[in-house]
Order: structure tokens, then sequence, then C-alpha cells
């Protein structure tokens, strides 16, 4: 190199260009300004074995000399320019985007199966990142605050109603909503992730609200002298309108939510438990009341198992 004339600053930027391109002017297109890089053929930028064939001028020879003839020799090598690590440990990140109208979470129940069954070298280990990890770690700060709202909201249907098991009524009803979400969500071949949770979390309030609209119907009707198979009959016919309906209109509008990919967990979620769920707690209800208190029915003439619900 030094008998040609060619520095090593010469030769770092000759073969830089070689690969990167190198920038010749810039291409103003409205108030963009895009930079013009001058780049060798594709064919000659594929194989790192043609850097033998790139061609530095040479002021002291004017002429283009190759590089074969201007080093005694080089390595050619990959090596790592950033070094990534998770928790102190070397780590190769493999990253992929869903195609436009595909959950990340579609994606990878298509690519887990075959991921997994990669036989990895010893040492290495597979670990899913990305939207995987932060919804399971959303889930679980959702999950562990969970416990100190349903202690408040424990506390206020027992400071509502003034006893134990008209309170164990209402919360009862929260499980039958599980059998809608479940059959909804298989329908709709979605998965239970993060927004689902966030909706039947929703769901949740909206069933144990028809349920204590129920049982203080009962209440009043009690209250006017009925007996309590009479009011228990009485309440969960005169309150169906009025339950069916706020479940429709909420049915109705979380059907736009369909046509999103992001929401519709949350949709699915809602309607199917709500459906399913309002339908049970017309029915469960006005039963589960009847057995707590030991309600007999019509063909029951023990008139000292009706009066015990008036003391509650």
């Amino acid at each position: 190199a030094r008998r040609t004339g060619i520095t090593r600053e010469q030769l770092a930027n000759t073969v830089k260009s070689a690969f990167d391109g190198l920038p010749v002017g810039l291409y103003r297109e409205g108030n963009k300004l895009i930079p013009i890089i001058s780049l060798p053929p594709p064919e000659e930028r594929r194989d790192v074995d043609s850097i033998n064939d790139i061609q530095i001028w040479s002021d002291v020879a004017q002429l283009a000399i190759p590089l074969r003839q201007v080093v005694s020799g080089f390595d050619a090598r990959w090596d790592d320019g950033i070094i990534k690590r998770r928790d102190r440990v070397r780590t190769i990140e493999v990253r992929a985007d869903a195609f436009m109208g595909e959950l990340a979470s579609d994606l990878l129940a298509r690519i887990k199966p075959d991921i997994e069954a990669i036989d990895l070298p010893p040492g290495y280990k597979l670990e899913w990142g990305g939207e995987y990890e932060d919804s399971a770690r959303a889930q679980s700060y959702i999950a562990a605050g969970i416990p100190v709202p349903v202690m408040m909201m424990v506390l206020i249907l027992v400071l509502l109603f003034n006893n134990l098991r008209q309170p164990l009524v209402v919360l009862l009803t929260v499980p039958l909503a599980i059998i809608g979400v479940s059959v909804g969500l298989l329908l709709a071949n979605e998965p239970f992730g993060f927004m689902a949770m966030l909706g039947f979390l929703s769901l949740s309030g909206m069933l144990i609200k028809n349920a204590i609209v129920l049982i203080d119907q009962i209440n009043q009707e009690l209250s006017e002298g009925r007996t309590p198979l009479n009011a228990v009959i009485e309440s969960g016919v005169s309150r169906m309108r009025p339950v069916a309906m706020a479940a429709a209109t909420t049915v109705l509008g979380m059907i736009p939510l369909f046509k999103d990919p992001f929401y519709i967990g949350m949709a699915v979620t809602i309607i199917g438990g709500l459906s399913f769920a309002t339908v049970l707690t017309l029915l469960i209800v006005p039963v589960l009341y009847a057995t707590v208190y030991r309600i007999p029915s019509r063909s029951d003439k023990n008139p000292s198992a009706a009066a015990g619900v008036h003391h509650d």
C-alpha cells in the first residue's frame, strides 16, 4: 500500500463505500431531502470474497489497483457488531411481525409448536418475549390486584344486604359466565388473552349488578307481605324484561368491535358471557335464593320453613 501511495484511510473508505455506498448528493421531493447513494452492482456486493477485486485509486500510479495487490492478505469473518444480553446472559433475538389483520397471539399459536420442536444444543434455552411476554406480565399484574377489589366488593354487598347469604347468591352468579365465555371464544377461535381478561372483569360487574337488582326486588316483594315463594317468582318475572333489555343493549354495543382484531377478544367475552349468564341469572338466582333460604315449593305444606326468610 505504501509503494502505491494508498493510505489506510483511503483503503478503509474504499472498502466501506463498496458495500455501504457513497453519498453523492441529495434529491429534493417536496419538503423532503432524499440522499443519493452510489453503490456497485448487486452481484458485486453479494459475495464477501469479491472484496479482492475492489478497485482502489492510486495517486502515485494514476490508475485503479485491485485490493489483492495492495494488501498482503486479509481474513474475512462474520462478527457481531452488537452483543446483546438479557439478565447478563448472551442472547440471540429472532423477531417476526404479523401480517396485516393478524394478531400476534394468532401468529404465536401458529409458529410456537414448530419453534419449540427445535432441538437446541447444550447450554441453550428458548424464551418467548415481545407481545407474548408483555401480555403475560400485564395479566399477572391484573391477577395480583384482583383480591383487594373482590374483598371490597364482598364488604359492600354485606353492608348492602346486612347478611351473608344474599351476597353469597350474588357472587355465585359470576362463575355462570365462564360457560358462555368459553363457548364464545371457541366459536370465534380466539385465545383468552389480555383483552379477554379485561372483558371478563367488566362482565363480572354486569352480572353482579343484575343479581343485585333481582335480589333487591325479592326483598321488596317480601316487605310488601308476599310469601317467600311468591316473592321469588314475581321478582323473576318482573325483572326479566329490564335485565334482558340491559343485556341486549350491551351485546349490540359490542358488535362493532368484531371488526377490530385487537378488541375482538373483549367483545366475544362480553357477548358470549353476558348472553349465556343473563339467561342463567334469571333462572339460577331465584333457585339459589330458594335453596339458601330453604323456601318450600307449593307442594310443601310446612309453614314454619317459609317464615325464616323474613328474619334475615
